[in-house]
């Protein structure tokens, strides 16, 4: 697993008795995301497609639509303490046509996993305007389809197996077929990522597809999804209120506490085909 996983040694308290075993924990670094030199972004995330993080970030962003839109990703310099390169920082070029970033997008200090839309300036400085409507999309969701999607992504999420320490983004087409899967312990980093593999396969927008997440749908996954042109999003657990706001403005079908065979629809039950 590489930089995915760290050992570690812990104590073991059983009924049995105490011993010390080796213990597999999901790694978290900070990675700073430049554009054109400039630092626009420090996230806590599971090291492991950076690029796509940083492309996704920048398709949640608004910034990015095409892969024509980047034209090159690198790593920089960003010293470990053994004064290797610790690969923690990605510099992305914009192609000539694309507008840089404003400096509102800027975020002050260093993003924690949980954290995501923390370090905004403001609610509206995150409603971004969407390049596609999901409102129109002809998506439709039965729900024998949508109860399968847990388990789809739980199978796909090879690193929580080992550590039991991350959280996942998997992207299923209308069928229920999964496109990709990504792992993070953030899920805002794990949701950048599928975006950022999507924008640069050509894929974006992404029509007729559902988000499935593990954990709660907040308002900027929502908005993620959105932005990718996603038309349908669903959680393991509950949405925020905010999240339901935004789902039910943009069109998009939200869909929360997806478990067994239940579920709840908190907005976009058009979709819903019983």
């Amino acid at each position: 697993m590489g930089r995915l996983t760290v050992r570690r040694t812990v104590m073991r308290v059983r009924e049995s008795g105490v011993s010390h075993r080796p213990d597999v924990l999901a790694a978290e670094e900070p990675l700073e995301i430049r554009v054109g030199g400039r630092a626009v972004m420090v996230t806590m995330r599971t090291p492991g497609n950076d690029f796509e993080l940083a492309a996704g970030f920048l398709v949640s962003e608004g910034v990015a639509a095409a892969a024509g839109d980047i034209a090159a990703m690198r790593y920089c310099a960003g010293a470990a303490g053994n004064g290797a390169n610790a690969y923690n920082v990605v510099d992305v070029s914009l192609a000539p046509h694309v507008e840089p970033p404003a400096a509102s997008l800027e975020r002050g200090f260093a993003t924690t996993s949980s954290c995501g839309v923390c370090g905004k300036a403001s609610l509206e400085a995150v409603r971004t305007v969407a390049r596609w409507r999901v409102a129109d999309d002809p998506l439709r969701l039965g729900p024998e389809l949508v109860a399968a999607l847990p388990d789809r992504l739980r199978a796909a999420q090879k690193v929580f197996d080992r550590t039991g320490g991350l959280h996942a983004a998997g992207l299923f087409d209308a069928d229920g077929a999964p496109l990709c899967v990504r792992e993070d312990v953030g899920r805002h980093n794990a949701v950048d990522k599928l975006l950022g593999w999507a924008v640069r396969e050509g894929r974006l927008p992404l029509r007729s597809t559902v988000l499935m997440v593990s954990g709660r749908a907040s308002f900027e996954l929502v908005q993620k999804a959105v932005m990718g042109g996603i038309p349908a999003l669903a959680a393991v657990s509950a949405p925020s209120s905010l999240a339901v706001e935004l789902a039910a403005e943009a069109g998009l079908t939200l869909l929360g506490f997806v478990r067994g065979t239940s579920m709840n629809v908190y907005a976009g039950e058009h979709r819903m085909t019983a």
